[in-house]
């Protein structure tokens, strides 16, 4: 009996450790149905080294991209086999702004390709759509339109020529929301639209002599041609302080062409926001250019590369308009493409994270769309790649790039594509920045 006891025990024992082994087996070949899904971390924005410009000498012109006007190209995905939104893009948050839930949804329902398309602005000649632009906004799903050049063809010809364009963007290529369309309107030298229907508009260095409730009133007036031809963005007014009458002939961009409301921050401030607000009361959206300011520079950074301004600081006083203007509830900013090494002594302002980010954002607790200035065409910006300067800028914090050579968009909508696809952090970037363009398109009615 005491053998036979002792061997029940032994069997006994060496089935309930094969009934904990089989146990553990189980659960180690078990599918799990709950596991968490670890978000990749993001690394900060990397600053591309090709924008530091020398302060003493000027890129090359011939660094200038040459200008296709071949609308053909191989890289962009055709609208019928556009893959969906990347596995490493955020979904949009929701937000608490007017118009978030709804910006939030069109967000997610967007493709990668349609995104990028949010955050960026196409140039049409105002005379008529050519054939690059129609085939930024029905192949490269482009989402807002600068209409350029000018014309004197009036509001009803103007009016059909924007109506033609708007219809490119709109139903399922871009989930029912509409573009913003936008102008240069400021007066003078700077009035794209003409002829019957709209006011001749005075310089702005005339319209600051006006009383400021009489320029608001005028800039109403201005504002509801603008709104009457499909026009809902204008790039205006300038908040540019150029130092005095005597400097202005040698201020290239500004004070040459009387862009100026006046010579202290006060008066530009004064009657700056007073056009501001009659184009808001209007229905047009006032931009606010070109933050820091180019008053003091001796170049135009249209034409010219290695335009400095190396006086301004970050608390320069010479900011005051641009304050004023974003506590008013301006609700566009515009970036200069000068070189402030005050401020920031290795990039260009709209691949700058100090200037576009910490101050803008930061310093002047602005929450609307930060605008570039034209960084396709602009001969400031040659020394750039075409194709990494939307990224550069979304990276220092933009909202949306403006393009206005329409030959050169798609080099820049697929560089930013390509770096969306192959960064998580700038695909998040993107959805940033486009959930912010849909969130105001949706407060101005933008989408079905």
């Amino acid at each position: 009996m005491a053998w036979t006891a002792k061997r029940w025990w032994a069997l006994g024992a060496a089935a309930a450790i094969l009934a904990v082994a089989l146990v553990v087996a189980f659960l180690a070949f078990s599918p799990a149905t709950n596991e968490p899904v670890a978000s990749p971390s993001s690394p900060p924005a990397a600053t591309s080294a090709a924008t530091s410009p020398s302060p003493s000498t000027s890129p090359s012109p011939s660094a200038t991209p040459s200008r296709s006007t071949s609308p053909s190209r191989s890289t962009s995905p055709s609208p019928s086999t556009t893959a969906g939104p990347l596995p490493s893009a955020t979904p949009a948050p929701t937000s608490s702004a007017a118009g978030g839930g709804v910006a939030a949804q069109k967000l997610a329902a967007m493709t990668l390709e349609q995104r990028v398309g949010q955050v960026l602005m196409v140039s049409s000649p105002v005379t008529g759509a050519d054939a690059n632009s129609l085939y930024a906004l029905d192949i490269l799903y482009v989402g807002n339109i600068f209409m350029k050049g000018r014309s004197t063809a009036g509001t009803a010809g103007i009016g059909a020529v924007v109506g033609g364009i708007v219809s490119h963007v709109s139903g399922s290529r871009t989930q029912g929301v509409r573009p913003f369309v936008s102008t240069d309107q400021e007066g003078g030298f700077v009035q794209i639209m003409q002829g019957p229907g709209f006011s001749a508009m005075p310089q702005a260095i005339e319209q600051g002599q006006l009383a400021a409730p009489d320029l608001q009133s005028d800039a109403t007036t201005w504002g509801r041609q603008l709104a009457s031809v499909g026009v809902n963005v204008t790039l205006a007014p300038v908040m540019d302080t150029v130092p005095s009458a005597a400097f202005a002939p040698q201020n290239p961009p500004i004070g040459a062409f009387g862009r100026e409301y006046g010579y202290t921050p006060a008066d530009v401030s004064s009657h700056g926001l007073a056009f501001a607000k009659g184009m808001m009361a209007a229905g047009v959206e006032p931009t606010v250019k070109h933050f820091p300011g180019l008053g003091r520079v001796s170049g135009n950074t249209d034409v010219t590369a290695g335009v400095t301004d190396d006086i301004t600081v970050r608390n320069d006083p010479f900011i005051q308009p641009f304050r004023d203007a974003v506590n008013a509830g301006v609700p566009w900013l515009m970036i200069s493409n000068a070189y402030y090494p005050k401020i920031d002594a290795i990039n260009l302002a709209p691949f700058s994270s100090v200037i576009v980010h910490d101050m803008v954002r930061g310093d002047l607790g602005f929450k609307g769309i930060i605008v570039s200035d034209d960084i396709c065409d602009a001969v400031q910006v040659s020394a750039v790649p075409v194709a990494q300067r939307g990224v550069d800028f979304l990276q220092a914090g933009g909202t949306m790039a403006l393009c206005t050579e329409q030959a050169l968009l798609p080099q820049m909508y697929d560089g930013m594509v390509a770096a969306a696809r192959s960064d998580p952090a700038f695909a998040r970037q993107v959805d940033a920045a486009a959930l912010h363009v849909l969130q105001a398109k949706a407060e101005n009615g933008l989408i079905d």
